[in-house]
Parts: structure tokens; sequence; C-alpha cells
């Protein structure tokens, strides 16, 4: 039996009138008055009858005002020009499964009963945020407007669920990840555009396995993608390994986008309130096939919103097994490594451009920098962990090509590994540096 469509449940289409912030030509937001229609109820309605429904495209946006949340078996389809916009002050997320779950005091328990079989496809998903100000009171993209699960922050929020597509979606202007992956296993994100989207494009909280993520490009305020195995308690409803993989045809924003062109894998260990803790590594991961990524980053990073001393891994994260292959750069990026490494291989690099002498693809050591709120120093705050020691074990680089011309002894000329040392002159100069030591071991 074919599904019915979406107009034949218009008798339950809202219409209402408010006021909604958008960009105007010189990138600033202006308010407009805005009567629309909000489609939440016919949308869950149709959802109560059938296991597909299809949002075609027409020339006004289909507003919500509250989560579509799909069942186990469900697909939520659009065409690709189909906008589905969040009404303001709704505050949150815009689809979910039916059984989000959030384990912040403890691992994950065994024995849940996961949604399975969900699939997302097509669609302009917005908030039209523009900054802070401009957001249209969209800052959360929680579970739910009340009692949402803590850490759940996504535009397209799948948690707790078993075999997941998501696939040619845009994210367009959101304060909230585009889409926030956790607790999950045989998962497939791919064909994701990011439209000056303001948070990471796709994030993923462990435990997560057996994923692969493709084909993202666009423009990110944050993270492209993101598996962060530990990671800061307010953006993270569960907490754990992610292994097995693999991220590929991933694409950073032309020049002249502001983006932050980054992929950060995420490791750590978590303390919990009673005291206990729970490795979280990265393991078996796969990058391929990725064009103009500025940054790689796989370091530790406290948590500066709750107060570095409130949030932070317990030690440096573990990192095995990853490889990167097929890295493209036409501009200078870094793959930045202040973790525990033990297989490290980055293979098939084409620089297509002239480096600068001290330029280096590989960079090991702890790292320091420096966040000022104010001219103050007493607080300025240290962003990342400059006293902790770094060890990499197992490290190949294989060809680099320059120009199209392959580069001898490239672990000589490309990697560099550095101990922090503590800056004498801070704060009048800047990092204050640390104690932590670099080690690189065959």
């Amino acid at each position: 039996m074919s599904a019915n469509p979406i107009e034949s449940f218009g008798a339950l289409v809202q219409t209402g009138t408010w006021t909604e912030n958008r960009v105007d030509v010189e990138g600033k937001s202006q308010p407009h008055e805005v009567k629309g229609e909000l489609w939440s109820a016919a949308i869950q309605a149709a959802f109560a009858q059938q296991n597909t429904v299809h949002l075609p495209a027409r020339p006004e946006p289909y507003y919500l005002d509250s989560p579509i949340v799909l069942k186990s078996g469900q697909s939520l389809t659009a065409d690709l020009t189909t906008e589905i916009r969040l009404r303001p002050g709704s505050n949150t997320c815009m689809v979910r499964n039916e059984h989000v779950l959030g384990f912040r005091d403890g691992p994950v328990p065994a024995g849940l009963q996961p949604d399975t079989d969900i699939r997302v496809e097509g669609g302009i998903w917005t908030t039209l945020a523009n900054g802070v100000k401009g957001a249209n009171g969209n800052l959360r993209g929680s579970s739910a407007s009340q009692d949402g699960v803590p850490g759940t922050h996504g535009v397209i929020l799948l948690h707790n669920v078993r075999r997941i597509t998501v696939r040619n979606v845009t994210i367009r202007q959101s304060k909230a990840f585009g889409v926030h992956l956790a607790n999950v296993r045989e998962f497939l994100v791919e064909g994701v555009i990011l439209d000056r989207q303001e948070r990471d494009g796709v994030h993923v909280n462990g435990p997560a396995s057996e994923g692969v993520i493709r084909d993202v490009s666009g423009d990110s305020h944050d993270d492209p993608v993101a598996l962060n195995a530990w990671e800061w308690e307010n953006y993270a409803p569960t907490f754990g390994p992610i292994h097995h993989v693999t991220i590929e045809g991933i694409r950073g924003a032309p020049e002249g986008k502001h983006s932050t062109d980054s992929i950060r894998l995420l490791p750590g260990v978590k303390r919990f309130a009673d005291g206990s803790t729970l490795d979280c590594p990265i393991h078996d991961i796969v990058l391929r096939d990725i064009t103009d990524i500025r940054e790689f980053k796989f370091y530790d990073q406290p948590n500066l919103e709750k107060g570095r001393d409130n949030d932070f891994s317990v030690e440096v994260g573990t990192l095995r097994n990853i490889q990167l292959q097929g890295l493209t750069f036409t501009r200078p990026g870094v793959i930045q490594v202040a973790a525990e490494v033990e297989g490290l291989r980055v293979e098939d690099v084409r620089l297509a451009f002239t480096p600068a002498p001290a330029y280096r693809l590989i960079a090991i050591g702890p790292m320091s920098a420096t966040y000022r709120p104010g001219n103050d120093p007493s607080r300025w705050v240290e962003i990342f962990s400059p006293d902790r020691d770094v060890t990499v074990k197992g490290l190949r680089l294989g060809k680099v090509m320059v120009n199209g011309q392959s580069v001898e002894d490239a672990e000589s000329r490309f990697v560099s590994v550095k101990d922090q040392q503590i800056n004498p002159d801070f704060p009048r100069t800047l990092p204050r540096g640390g104690l932590g030591k670099a080690r690189l071991l065959p």
C-alpha cells in the first residue's frame, strides 16, 4: 500500500504569525514578520498511519515547532529543494528517533532496546541562525522543549539507534550540530552540504561503531566532522569508544568562505560524578579522499564553557590504528597530534602549493594556547593541556607530492616532534607554555 501524500493531512496544519530574523545582503540579521504554516502535527499524524512521509518541494518552508519523532522502520524524505525551517523560539532539534536515552552518570548499559532502521533523506534544514543575537531563539538542538535528554544538540538527532541512513541533506544556518549521533551502530551519513553552519556538521559521540561518513562539503564555523568519544558534558548524552568508522570525501570550504575546515577525533577518559571512570578510545578509523581540511584535531581539549577544572579528560586519550589516505591540500594544513597514539599511517599526500621551509604536515606534541576574555591576565585561561606528555608509536608517512613532484625522506621534511616549554615572558607574550614532553617511538 502506498503512503498517503502529506497534503492529505493538511487539516492538521496550523497557521501562525511571528517575528523571524533573516540575513540581509550585508550579512546582518533583520527582523521580518512572518505568517507561516506549522506542519509538525500533520507530519506526526502521517507517521501514526504509515512508515514513510515525503515532503515535496513548494515555494514556502514547512515550519516545525517541535521535533518530528521517528519510530523504528520509519523514513522521512524530502525533495532536495524542500526547506524545513524551525519556528523561532522552539529551541529543539527538528527530527529525532523515538527512544533517545542519555547516560550522564555512567557507561551505556547493556541490554537496551534501541530504535532501528531509521532514514532521513533530502531537504534543506534550517533555523536561519546568524550568530547568537540572530539565532531566532534556537540556541539548543535539544530532544524536547521540556525535560530534554541532557547533552542532546542536533538538527537531526539520532541517539540509541542501529542502522541509520542520513542522506543528501543540506544543513543551513544552525546553532546546533547538523547531524548529531550517539550510542549508534551501523550508520551511514552521506551527501551533507553545510551552508553557513554555525556548529559541527556531523558530530558523533560514543559509543559508536561500524559507520560511514561520506561526502560532506560546504562551510562550517566548527568541525565539519567530529568523532568525540570523550566529550564536553553539555554536548554529549553518552560517552564511550568509537571504532571502525570510515570518513571519506570531505571537502573544505572554497576560499573566501568563513569556515574552520577541520576534522576532530577526541578520545579521553570520562570521570563520572561518583568517581568512576570510563576509557573512551578511538580506534580503527579510516580517513580518505580528503581535500583542503586545514586541521586534523587529534588532541586533548578541556571544557572552557563549564570551566576547564570542572570538565576535563582524566588522562590524555588514546588513538589506535588511524589511517589517512589521499589527502589533498591547495593551502597549508596540519595533522595536529597531542594524544596517545599507536599506529598512525598517512599515505598519498598531495600538496598543491609551495610549502614554506618551516611548514610541517604532522605536528606531534602537547599544545598551548591562551583564551583571553578581556584585558585582565588573571582571567586568561589555557585552552589545551600543555603539561601532559604525548607519545606516538608507529607513525608512517608514505608518499608526499609537492606540486606533482615526489619528496624524498618525507618524514624528516614534514614531521615535527616538539616538547612544550614554560614561557618566562607570559603574560606579556603568549602562550604560557607548559612542561609536557613529546615522544615518537618506532
